[in-house]
This record gives C-alpha cells, structure tokens and sequence, in this order.
C-alpha cells in the first residue's frame, strides 16, 4: 500500500520569489509571536501568551 507520494517541484523564477517572499513573511510572523510570548513572560505577571490569543 502507498501511503505517501513525492512530487518534485520544478517552480518558476516567479513562483520561486513568491515562495520566497512567503516564508519571508511567515518567519518575520512566527518571530513577531515568539517575541510577543517572550516579552509577556518576562513581564512582573508572569502572563503567558497562548496560540489562542495571538491568533
């Protein structure tokens, strides 16, 4: 039984900046989020900040 299939991805030049630009914005995202919960740990409350709230 095959459970899984592999495609390889032959993109453009655009697609390639598109996908470019994606995880571009997706890391700025992630560590825009990460800092959010780091800052809001390290305040005196000790808040955490959950994926819920960010979301």
């Amino acid at each position: 039984m095959i459970r899984a299939y592999k495609f390889l991805m032959r993109p453009t030049v655009r697609q390639v900046q598109a996908l470019g630009e994606m995880l571009r914005d997706h890391c700025s995202l992630y560590n825009g989020a990460l800092q959010e919960r780091r800052d809001a740990y390290g305040h005196v409350s000790k808040t955490s900040v959950r994926y819920g709230m960010q979301s």
